[in-house]
């Protein structure tokens, strides 16, 4: 890849940085750019992968690798397009997965045109997740390490974007990482991993809806908990600040372990049930992005979070925006919102967002 312009997304980790370090041991001719993503005040919060102190640590890794580096404003997209995203979900009695939003719109959408804007011949990202190109046709496949693997949050990817994208760490583990960032003697070598939301500080998401969302909202009022026949059976502060299948901090005393199965925004409700009834069949899921295109119905496997196991299922079309999932075995706490993604085996065929789940 000797002369080819490849465009380095760099936060200032450990894996950005190492990513343009064995890039450059290719051969390419690496840029490294970091994204400006929120306003000053949250830009400056610690152990955000949008904070000053990041963007600084990926100037030092760019001059310790004799780069150019760049910083790109991108705050008022990604305050569209992921933080009020966020804020709307939560409000609406959704919960929303914004590196998801992130990656669609931000990384692989507004940085995926800079890099072009720029001549780029390809654009990588730290990513553990691998593309592989079999005789000209590109796919999405998960990384090698299954404990570290992203390929659930890069599902939006399209079949072109893949052919222009490349992910170097897809095939080792985080701890060959640290390895390797040592053995290139990178400045952030041992730096610790950012937080899980950037945006949000400490990782506090409910003192950021209150902090942000409109104090009118009936999804920030108190209500009540209820049972699936309506039984009142304690109040809440605000049903966005639960989520399916929690049991504890529900404040409610009964016979046997009661669980989120529910959250009913415009009647202030929050509805609880038995553990049976965390359990779904089957969900519906749209705003899809297949990969390749599929032929309906089909079997798969899929993922209804990013932390959960793969799961057995069929997907039948119900239009050209909506799908029906029935899973083999019901499913713990499909959440509204969410995204659900389908692969075979270790390819990722595509997905959509959760809409309604049927217990």
């Amino acid at each position: 890849m000797i002369n080819k312009k490849i465009l380095v997304a760099m936060s200032g980790g450990v894996d950005s940085s190492l990513t343009a370090a064995i890039l450059q041991d290719r051969g390419f001719k690496v840029i490294g750019v970091t994204m400006k993503l929120t306003d000053e005040e949250i830009f400056s919060s610690d152990r955000s992968c949008c904070s000053a102190d990041e963007a600084n640590d990926a100037r030092r890794v760019a001059d310790f690798l004799g780069i150019d580096h760049y910083v790109v404003d991108f705050h008022e997209d990604f305050q569209d397009k992921v933080v009020n995203y966020f804020v709307d979900e939560y409000l609406n009695g959704r919960t929303p997965n914004p590196c998801v939003a992130c990656n669609k719109f931000i990384k692989f959408g507004k940085l995926f045109d800079f890099a072009e804007e720029i001549g780029a011949d390809f654009l990588a990202t730290g990513h553990y997740a691998r593309v592989e190109n079999v005789d000209g046709k590109f796919f999405l496949k998960k990384g090698f390490d299954l404990k570290k693997d992203q390929s659930y949050v890069l599902y939006n990817l399209t079949a072109d974007q893949l052919s222009k994208i490349i992910l170097p760490l897809g095939d080792q583990s985080k701890e060959q990482t640290r390895s390797l960032a040592e053995k290139y003697n990178l400045p952030v070598a041992h730096k610790p991993d950012s937080q899980e939301i950037c945006f949000v500080p400490n990782d506090d998401y409910k003192k950021f809806l209150l902090d942000h969302a409109d104090k009118n909202s009936l999804a920030l009022q108190d209500g009540e908990i209820v049972d699936v026949n309506g039984k009142v059976l304690g109040t809440h502060n605000g049903a966005a600040f639960y989520t399916i299948g929690q049991r504890k901090g529900l404040g409610i005393a009964a016979e046997k372990p009661l669980y989120v199965i529910k959250s009913d925004v415009k009647n202030k409700r929050v509805i609880v049930g038995g553990g049976d009834q965390v359990f779904c069949k089957s969900l519906t899921a749209n705003n899809l992005n297949w990969i390749y295109q599929q032929s309906f119905p089909f079997k798969a496997a899929a993922k209804i979070r990013y932390g959960s196991k793969v799961a057995d299922c069929l997907v039948e079309l119900i239009d050209d925006k909506k799908i029906s999932v029935i899973f083999d075995e019901p499913q713990r706490a499909a959440t509204k919102g969410q995204s659900i993604v389908f692969y075979d085996d270790e390819i990722v065929l595509g997905g959509g967002i959760i809409d309604e789940v049927n217990n």
